[in-house]
């Protein structure tokens, strides 16, 4: 019985771990959300950002999301979720100067608290210029 739940503890947690923090595009300008990964258990929870040029809106950004998880699910890389949008915004993305400026926000969810978004930013794009305002639609 113990082992059981010990496996089961450790499928829970690498399910998400098969889920990456952030996805967005290399360069451009485009809206992105912030959003809650919710996995089976009761702390087994991670906060994404995605953010897509191709997405005219932020509803299209979780769409996308949806997709993926879903996908992911069907693979057997990820067990049950579910998802909360906490946010959105506009990302400006420059990867031959390195930087990335987050602002604005969403009409569908709301302004996303940039300064989680930018936290988690900063841990894959370390030697950028990263920064955030709350100015601009």
């Amino acid at each position: 019985m113990r082992v059981s739940l010990i496996r089961r503890l450790i499928t829970m947690a690498s399910t998400l771990s098969n889920v990456p923090e952030v996805d967005i595009d290399p360069t451009g300008v485009f809206k992105y959300i912030l959003l809650e990964l919710r996995g089976g258990g009761p702390d087994d929870k991670k906060i994404l950002v995605r953010g897509y040029g191709v997405c005219n809106y932020h509803v299209d950004v979780n769409d996308m999301v949806t997709d993926e998880l879903q996908k992911l699910k069907e693979k057997g890389d990820l067990d049950k979720w579910n998802t909360k949008v906490l946010g959105g915004g506009r990302i400006i993305h420059d990867s031959s100067n390195k930087t990335i400026k987050v602002y604005g926000y969403s009409q569908a969810y709301g302004k996303a608290d940039h300064a989680t978004t930018v936290e988690l930013l900063r841990k894959m794009y370390s030697d950028y210029d990263i920064s955030w305002s709350d100015e601009g639609y």
